[in-house]
């Protein structure tokens, strides 16, 4: 099991244990060791967490903490020896189309913002005031932080992790290198991550040939890819395909083109 898996692990399994034990040295500690005590820790967490975003850079990751919970699932459904297809592609070798095709679907501000999209959070917050159905307003970054390290869930520690990690992306990685990893390890049905994978198994052709249209399906399975089938669209995915590829067209072919 790698980092990721560990990592998932620690935070879905222990945390209430975690918080039990935390409570008991609060009361037991002397208040300069308890100050000291919080220094070290958050010192800890900060350089991990500072040397797993880091190390992004350079390594290309072969499996994440959704990957892990993914084959923990198929495992505890009855699977005797489960298994995800992903298989890594450079960004080089990824069709440009998709690359445009998940960004016009899923953070269109991602190019200019530092890892928040604070007007899609806004509307986020203002629908669920009103009681509307509304759309996550977690940006690409946010997106490949939580698939890379952390769990599914909406717990206020959780989003705080991500919020952390998001804001390390930013500083340490560049916005290509950011959109690749995203690429390479989004789920795109119940054991398939990474467009590799996905061009491979849905359209039996490299990522390098995915078409504006595969790429536009692609990216519409993203919010919920157990549900949506790319091999067997329903109505509202086919629609949702002519809005990413609408959106596309409004994007232009030359909206990533100057990614750093």
């Amino acid at each position: 099991m790698g980092v990721a898996g560990k990592i998932y692990r620690l935070s879905s399994n222990s945390y209430s244990i975690g918080i039990t034990l935390v409570a008991d040295l609060i009361t037991r500690l002397p208040m300069k060791k308890l100050v000291w005590f919080f220094a070290k820790t958050v010192l800890f967490i900060v350089l991990i967490s500072s040397l797993l975003v880091l190390s992004l850079r350079w390594y290309n990751p072969e499996t994440t903490a959704f990957m892990v919970a993914n084959k923990r699932a198929l495992k505890a459904g009855g699977a005797h020896h489960p298994a995800v297809r992903h298989q890594w592609v450079n960004y080089e070798d990824i069709s440009p189309a998709m690359a445009l095709a998940v960004v016009a679907s899923e953070d269109q501000l991602f190019p200019r913002h530092y890892g928040f999209d604070t007007k899609a959070i806004k509307k986020a917050y203002s629908d669920i005031k009103a009681g509307r159905d509304f759309r996550g307003a977690s940006s690409i970054t946010q997106q490949t932080m939580k698939n890379m390290y952390l769990w599914r869930g909406q717990s206020m520690l959780r989003k705080g992790l991500e919020a952390w990690l998001t804001v390390l992306a930013e500083l340490y990685l560049s916005k290509r290198r950011i959109l690749e990893i995203y690429l390479n390890i989004a789920q795109f049905d119940g054991n398939t991550f990474g467009v590799g994978a996905a061009s491979s198994q849905f359209f039996a052709k490299p990522a390098a040939n995915i078409s504006a249209s595969e790429a536009a399906l692609l990216a519409v399975a993203l919010p919920a890819p157990s549900r949506y089938r790319v091999e067997a669209p329903s109505e509202y995915m086919r629609e949702r395909q002519n809005w990413v590829l609408n959106q596309m067209a409004h994007l232009g072919d030359s909206y990533l083109a100057d990614l750093e």
